[in-house]
């Protein structure tokens, strides 16, 4: 038998820090929004043992590499005896924010569950998303959520039908952003690191009742604090989309992607040249619609 799935990204309409944890990770709450750009991922059964390869050069195949730790750990937990090859067709942009490393481990695990007859329960897959990394559960559905605690508590949302049919435009300058470092830097902005709640929720409530100008209005990154003021052409990049007509434009995560949403895919693609004429031809953009 062999799988292949597509593996999609997010970004994230409010990434708001509630303070720092006794165990160093920031409590958080996020608006969590699925975006349709993917990578591909190929999966066969294989002798023991998990095989790994990459089309990217600089993406190691080891167990550094979360497809390779999700596959262990599926592994490890349904006892399963047989082994698994893995192709990972890299299409998105390495340390960008919009979370494709942890989509491409749950896509992992839902793929090797179908592939081996499904051992795993869907809350055994959910805790071995939580293993790997903040973002990783999110990526076990395929509506927008909100997400708290490391990320890793997520409430699933009925779509948000107002923006079907808009656009986003995403661009990632070549460049990433620790996240560590990002989280670490949030200590010299102290209203940023210990925000009050609800911020998630009010963009979910106003979005969800089809207010889109009320909701984009009330977009927030806690993270762009330190991240822009270290990384200034991040912040000339959201001032030209925001002059070139965007609704709204943040940045993802912890960067370095930002995104920005337009009424149609029409329009944001007529944004582009001017974009390019302005930035150069360097970075990865990509227009998709909703």
């Amino acid at each position: 038998m062999h799988l292949i799935r597509r593996s999609p990204c997010k970004v994230n309409f409010v990434l708001n820090i509630l303070g720092r944890r006794p165990d160093g990770f920031h409590d958080l709450e996020t608006l969590f929004f699925p975006v349709p750009a993917f990578d591909e991922l190929s999966f066969e059964s294989a002798s023991p043992g998990i095989a790994l390869t990459c089309s990217h050069p600089e993406l190691p195949v080891d167990s550094t590499n979360l497809v390779h730790r999700a596959a262990a750990a599926f592994l490890r937990e349904s006892q399963v005896r047989s082994g698994v090859r893995i192709h990972l067709d890299k299409r998105l942009p390495l340390s960008a924010g919009i979370g494709a490393g942890s989509a491409n481990a749950a896509v992992t695990l839902l793929a090797l569950n179908e592939l081996f007859g499904g051992p795993l329960t869907a809350a055994a897959l959910d805790s071995l998303a939580a293993g790997l990394g903040s973002d990783v559960n999110f990526f076990l559905q395929d509506r927008p959520a909100l997400a708290t605690g490391r990320g890793e508590r997520i409430q699933p949302l009925p779509p948000f039908t107002c923006l079907s049919g808009r656009a986003l435009l995403l661009f990632h300058p070549g460049f990433g952003v620790p996240t560590p470092w990002a989280f670490k830097a949030l200590a010299g902005f102290p209203a940023l690191r210990d925000g009050k709640p609800g911020r998630a929720a009010a963009v979910a409530e106003r979005l969800g009742a089809g207010d889109v100008s009320g909701g984009v209005s009330l977009w927030f990154n806690a993270l762009e604090g330190p991240v822009l003021e270290k990384y200034p052409i991040l912040a000339l990049h959201q001032e030209f989309l925001r002059g070139a007509g965007a609704l709204g434009v943040r940045m993802s995560g912890s960067g370095s992607t930002t995104f920005a949403l337009f009424a149609s895919a029409a329009e944001a693609e007529a944004v582009v040249a001017g974009f390019r004429a302005e930035f150069g031809d360097a970075g990865w953009l990509q227009v998709v619609t909703l």
